[in-house]
């Protein structure tokens, strides 16, 4: 069982590392989207993998909604210090304070909507033809319609339904001015084979993934991490708890999960057990029943 386990995984990181140098010839000015979750740090480790022992050819773009945790934050200057590639930030709070996004208010307020025109700022700005990212197929039923190249017309959005074919691992990258590409090269990987991978590889994450006591409070039927610009209802109290987070996000829609599981083993064991899918936690999700796929369409990750 190890033996599969550890062949499966060689095959996932040889597809994964194949999109990324197909993506490194075929477009001039790619990046890689950077969050500090575990997934967008895999796709870090897997470039380092890919273009060793040159360094790893695109810039790393983050969208910063102001809302960020602090752990991940710190945890992405570290990693890009280290990988010597360069940082793009998008900033949401210079979109609003600008006038091209408007900030939410009441009591479910976030910025996470309004990551997409910041997103679609900073391609347009920098000239990105193609953006990586760690979107996997199994997160959600909008993101199991991907392809490995997705691409975007001129206005950054997503058809589903036009969606070039791809066989035998030919992918077709041609494009018209303006327009460009998401690739997403772990799409055919599981929650459970990136925490295996983690594992295998030995590869450091933020303190957020394990568990740790952080003021928080309960709605909707999740924990929420509390910060001073969260607005409470009049029946919500921020307690004190012993969590972790299984997905990284706004500090606004990510749920937390009770839990000590401070190794990555122990981490694997429990959501081996669990029946929450992983976006299960993230409550921009939940929305409506279509929150992903409205979203992707207006240009979203």
């Amino acid at each position: 069982m190890e033996d599969f386990s550890l062949n499966h995984l060689k095959e996932l990181e040889a597809e994964a590392i194949f999109v990324m140098r197909e993506v490194a010839a075929q477009f001039e000015n790619p990046c890689l989207l950077f969050s500090g979750g575990k997934d967008s740090i895999v796709m870090a480790y897997l470039a380092k993998k890919a273009f060793f022992p040159a360094r790893i050819p695109f810039p790393f773009l983050h969208i910063d909604t102001g809302h960020n945790f602090v752990e991940a934050l710190e945890f992405r200057d570290q990693l890009v210090s280290e990988l010597g590639v360069k940082l793009v930030v998008g900033s949401v709070q210079e979109s609003i304070d600008s006038g091209k996004a408007v900030e939410e208010s009441g009591y479910n307020a976030s910025r996470n909507k309004l990551q997409t025109g910041t997103l679609l700022d900073a391609i347009e700005t920098n000239k990105f033809d193609a953006a990586l990212g760690g979107g996997r197929r199994d997160e959600e039923k909008a993101r199991a319609k991907e392809r490995f190249f997705s691409h975007r017309d001129e206005f950054g959005q997503w058809d589903p339904k036009n969606q070039r074919p791809e066989l035998w691992h030919l992918f077709n990258g041609k494009k018209h001015i303006g327009e460009h590409f998401r690739v997403f090269p772990i799409s055919n990987w599981t929650e459970m084979d990136v925490w295996q991978y983690i594992y295998q590889e030995n590869i450091t994450l933020p303190s957020l993934y394990y568990t740790h006591q952080r003021e928080c409070f309960f709605r909707d039927g999740q924990w929420l991490a509390y910060a001073p610009f969260m607005k409470l209802k009049p029946n919500e109290k921020v307690e004190v708890h012993t969590v972790r987070c299984r997905t990284i996000g706004d500090i606004t829609c990510t749920g937390l999960t009770l839990s000590h599981a401070d190794t990555i083993e122990e981490i694997i064991t429990e959501i081996a057990a669990t029946r929450v899918t992983e976006r299960g936690s993230r409550a921009d999700d939940k929305r409506s029943e279509a929150a992903m796929e409205d979203r992707k369409k207006e240009g979203y990750f």
